[in-house]
């Protein structure tokens, strides 16, 4: 009990010197505060002193470092303008001040001219100070290039000299021979070579030099007909029945198979049957010779039902002017193919360039022309074929066989 009471007795004495050590109040002199003030003000003053004495000396560095750099430019600029008068003498200021300077000198001595020069020229250095400032860079790399550009454009007129424009050299313009028109209408042009089957070696010709499609009509009954039939279609093109047929001249000898005057309906079936089953497949059918037949309206009825029955078509060779083709193809209801030119029943190359021009013009008014060649004429007809073909095709025709073509009627 007493520790408790001397514990609480001394918590109670520091607190009353606590208590009283907080109510205690400290007073500062009145010529300490002055004296802080004082220093501080004097402090500020000396601050604001030294900031505008260091002021001007940076201006005055800035603005002598600016006119250093504004002489620079100015020299430079004088330098340039020198260089460009020497260079190029069609500046019109250097004209007017040349032009001033004879008008002074003429009343103004020496002296005073030089005084006035000295006095011009600052004038225009100061003049453009602000305006020169971007162009110096710009002036000085454009005038070193055209100096060294302008040493090396000197023998480049010798360069050019030899240019085509003084020495041309004439494009030969390569002109064929021919000099076929355009094809008009989507010309078709449709070759059709007659009497195939008497020599093996006259079609190679026509099989390995042309490069167009086109038709061949092979004679029944002879050495050489199956072979050649099949040659040309190993190559790609099309055959018919050359069917012969008597003539108005009975001395001529139309071949064998033929359809004459005196045969009847059977028999002209019998033959063409024959003659269709020895080289077949085939296309068509057309007629070797008959002129006499193909006048005969009743004859040419059977052989043209015969070819509809068997899904042939009929090509009119047009051997007489007296064909009745077209009077029964009408009357039955038959289409069918007619010959517009014979190229080679002249076998020279002038008659055959001749036709071929006349079958062109053809194509271009009806859109399509069926020209006969023979076998033949195997040592002229092809080569002559080949070598115009590439013009042709140049010039916007093209070439069908009879079966494909637009010439149907």
């Amino acid at each position: 009990m007493e520790q408790k009471k001397k514990s609480t007795r001394r918590t109670s004495k520091s607190s009353k010197r606590k208590s009283n050590i907080k109510k205690g109040k400290v007073y500062i002199p009145a010529y300490k505060i002055i004296t802080l003030c004082l220093g501080v003000i004097a402090i500020c003053i000396l601050l604001l002193l030294a900031t505008t004495l260091a002021k001007p000396k940076v201006n005055e560095n800035k603005s002598e470092s600016q006119s250093i750099t504004k002489r620079y430019e100015n020299d430079a600029a004088d330098k340039q303008k020198d260089s460009n008068s020497t260079e190029l003498k069609t500046s019109q200021t250097k004209q007017k001040t040349e032009s001033n300077n004879e008008k002074k000198v003429a009343s103004v001595p020496k002296k005073q001219e030089q005084k006035k020069s000295a006095a011009t020229t600052p004038k225009t250095t100061e003049t453009p100070k602000t305006e020169q400032k971007p162009v110096e860079i710009k002036k000085i790399e454009p005038e070193k290039q055209p100096a060294k550009t302008a040493s090396k454009a000197q023998p480049q007129p010798e360069i050019q000299k030899p240019v085509p424009q003084k020495s041309p050299v004439p494009p030969a313009p390569v002109k064929s021979d021919f000099d076929f028109p355009a094809a008009k209408n989507n010309a078709q042009l449709i070759f059709v070579f007659d009497d195939g089957g008497q020599n093996l070696g006259q079609i190679d010709k026509f099989t390995s030099q042309l490069k167009f499609p086109y038709t061949v009509a092979v004679l029944p009954r002879l050495a050489h007909s199956v072979e050649t039939a099949q040659k040309v279609r190993n190559s790609g093109n099309e055959v018919i029945l050359h069917q012969p047929m008597q003539s108005v001249n009975p001395k001529v000898n139309p071949g064998p198979g033929a359809i004459t005057p005196s045969m009847n309906e059977d028999q002209i079936i019998a033959t063409l049957f024959q003659n269709v089953q020895e080289i077949s497949p085939i296309m068509g059918i057309n007629n070797h010779e008959g002129s006499a037949i193909t006048a005969d309206a009743e004859k040419m009825a059977v052989v043209m039902k015969f070819a509809c029955e068997e899904g042939l078509y009929f090509l009119d060779s047009r051997t007489n002017v007296e064909t009745k083709v077209p009077y029964v193809a009408q009357t039955m209801g038959y289409s069918y193919y007619e010959r517009n030119i014979f190229l080679d029943n002249e076998k020279s190359r002038e008659n055959i360039m001749k036709e071929l021009r006349k079958g062109i013009d053809i194509a271009n008014k009806k859109g399509f022309v069926i020209m006969i060649g023979h076998v033949w004429s195997a040592d002229l007809l092809p080569g002559i074929l080949s070598e115009v073909y590439p013009e042709l095709v140049k010039k916007g025709y093209t070439f069908s066989t009879v079966s494909k073509s637009k010439a149907r009627l």
